[in-house]
């Protein structure tokens, strides 16, 4: 049986970041192709734009919601992550200062004892 670290999987973390990049990247596709539907009557790009990020953003609600879960968020963080999703460029923001590196540990971890530095000798 494989032991799991408290904070959870990284490649949870891995596919929150790419899924946070990518639903952020596709609300902004799509509101570029909202202008072209209503300003060129062209609604195709909204057709295919829709449910592509329609997925994306139920993705990242789940992974956040997972996350906030497992990493033991505090509650202002997931509910900004969430609100972010709602946003057009935040999830960017979410990607780059709550989901890079490592997650932070769960529970403190006790340092090694300090040992006395040597005596010098000459």
């Amino acid at each position: 049986m494989t032991s799991q670290t408290p904070h959870g999987d990284p490649r949870i973390r891995a596919a929150a970041r790419a899924v946070s990049l990518a639903e952020a990247t596709s609300f902004l596709l799509l509101l570029v192709a909202t202008g072209i539907k209503y300003g060129a009557d062209h609604p195709q790009g909204v057709r295919v734009l829709g449910p592509i990020h329609g997925v994306l953003f139920l993705a990242y609600c789940a992974l956040v919601g997972y996350l906030a879960f497992t990493e033991r968020w505090p509650r202002r963080r997931t509910i900004l992550a969430l609100v972010a999703s709602v946003l057009p460029v935040a999830p960017f923001f979410v990607e780059r200062h709550w989901l890079r590196g490592p997650a932070p540990a769960a529970t403190p971890t006790t340092a090694p004892p300090a040992t006395e530095p040597a005596a010098r000798t000459r």
